[in-house]
């Protein structure tokens, strides 16, 4: 599988990333130039309210709207965190780890938020899940830095490894070298690309994430409330910091400046891969040179065509998001109805998978499958749109089909879906579904050539209008233009125009500059 990484960076709408295997539009993301509420980000939050039924406080972190912090994330060891809190805003911490920090014990799983946080206390809390519609950001103050290669975890000594590592010598092997590694009163996840790894780059990794909190330390005695204390590095770092294998053949970047950022963060992290990393100097938009955009327009949108005449109906409500799998003209040739729904519900779950990525869609998705009767069948699908969803970074749960052959998804969401606008506003209307009456086009057109020739006094005339019209108005011995010249005493050049609409025209001079009316 070849991968590559496209990135389009803009003053006016940020840096959009979109990554492509084997040429395919699997993920886009947008990074806004204003976004100070990204995943990962660590603030130093001011209690505003309690509210003891939901069991959960109301935080302000700079957010128009306060923040969501419930019992459940607060993480075991929020007093350690509290009593950190208090004494490095007094000044009378001066480590920078946790050598001699004293740990409270872990508060109850089964607790009243209202027993461990009243207004006004000051408490560090990290970005969970980012302003969505109406809601504020959700936040956790089970802190955690994120690496490469692992994941730093304060207040903690618990060494856990990826899942998805299965080797049983692996796992022993990564775990005792992080534990020799590690400093006192911290825990350390190991992330599933540590396979493999050697005690220098785990080493470094756990270092850097290391000079993180120390900073975070730092920062945290002078920082006033609701401001960032640590914040994530920007989206293309952070992708790259997740994703970034030896499939990756190239990385192109439209900006020097990003280009410079992205190449030496590539050349920290893993120094081989620095050379595939390119800036892209042609005049023609980055992602129209790479077909890009236009797997953008076709993937976005209410319906989605497949190959074969199938397609997708995807449907958005503020509670979940609905897919309706429809065989279009698909005719089955050699294969009965019951093989025929197989394959096309088997290419509408691939699909379906790609789609989730690209548009980041979270919370509840059901997936409306064409019916089959066959229990091995409904088995098989449930089993391939699993593989199919195995390469979903994000968490998600799926349940076998319904009764009514409906398939469940659960898939997490920690920033707002991505959206496209694939329509575009027509330039004849402007979006109004009317025009002029054609009727009167050539009055229209008449009116300001009189005001040009006659007010301005201007020569060498041409009129640029649409095909159509073009012809109606050179058609015939006397036609419209030949009684123009009689009029007026001067010829009109006239041509014609593909791309503009019916009812468009234009005036430009003698030197091929537009007239503007």
């Amino acid at each position: 599988m070849v991968k590559e990484l496209i990135i389009d960076s803009t003053p006016d709408k940020g840096v959009t990333i979109a990554l492509l295997q084997d040429k395919q539009l699997v993920e886009l993301n947008k990074e806004q130039a204003d976004n100070n509420f990204a995943v990962g980000d660590i603030y130093l939050g001011r209690i505003k309210k309690i509210m003891p039924g939901l069991n959960a406080a109301f935080v302000d972190v700079g957010y128009e709207k306060d923040a969501f912090l419930h019992y459940l994330d607060l993480g075991p060891q929020v007093q350690s965190l509290l009593k950190l809190t208090r004494i490095v805003k007094n000044g009378s911490y001066q480590e920078k780890l946790l050598n001699s920090l004293k740990l409270e014990k872990d508060i109850d799983k089964a607790g009243k938020i209202s027993d461990i946080l009243s207004r006004n206390v000051l408490l560090p809390v990290q970005i969970a899940k980012e302003p969505i519609s109406t809601k504020g950001p959700r936040l956790s103050s089970d802190l955690s830095i994120a690496g490469r290669f692992v994941v730093l975890v304060p207040f903690s000594s618990a060494v856990s490894i990826s899942k998805r590592i299965k080797g049983s010598a692996e796992r022993n092997r990564l775990k005792k070298i992080v534990e020799s590694i590690k400093p006192p009163n911290f825990g350390v996840i190991i992330r599933t690309v540590s396979e493999g790894k050697g005690v220098d780059e785990l080493e470094k990794d756990l270092l850097d994430l290391i000079s993180k909190w120390e900073l975070f330390t730092k920062r945290l005695k002078s920082v006033e409330p609701a401001q960032k204390v640590l914040g994530e590095m920007d989206r293309a770092s952070t992708i790259l910091r997740d994703i970034l294998t030896d499939e990756f053949t190239h990385i192109h970047v439209n900006d020097y400046a990003l280009y410079e950022e992205v190449k030496s963060y590539v050349q920290e992290i893993s120094p081989d891969l620095e050379k595939i990393v390119k800036l892209y100097k042609h005049k023609e938009p980055i992602f129209d040179h790479f077909g890009v955009e236009k797997q953008i327009k076709a993937a976005f949108g209410k319906t989605v065509n497949l190959q074969g005449g199938a397609y997708l109906v995807i449907e958005h409500t503020e509670a979940l998001h609905v897919v309706d799998v429809n065989s279009g003209n698909r005719i089955a040739s050699k294969e009965n109805q019951e093989e025929n729904a197989l394959l096309v519900n088997k290419e509408a779950a691939k699909e379906i998978a790609r789609q989730l990525r690209l548009r980041d869609m979270g919370g509840i998705v059901v997936i409306d499958f064409i019916d089959m009767h066959k229990p091995a069948n409904r088995k098989e699908l449930y089993g391939f749109l699993k593989e199919c969803m195995a390469n979903d970074r994000a968490k998600h749960t799926i349940l076998p089909p319904s009764k009514f052959g409906l398939v469940q998804i659960t898939r997490q969401r920690v920033r707002p879906e991505m959206s496209v606008v694939t329509n575009e506003k027509c330039p004849a209307c402007g979006g109004t579904g009317e025009i002029r009456s054609s009727i009167v086009l050539l009055d229209d057109i008449e009116s300001n050539l009189s005001y040009i020739l006659q007010e301005q006094n201007e020569k060498g005339i041409t009129l640029c209008v649409h095909p159509y019209i073009g012809a109606y108005i050179k058609s015939g011995l006397f036609s419209i233009r030949l009684k123009w010249f009689f009029k007026y005493g001067k010829w009109i050049k006239v041509k014609t125009v593909s791309s503009y609409h019916l009812t468009q025209f234009r005036f430009f001079n003698s030197k091929d500059e537009e007239i503007k009316l």
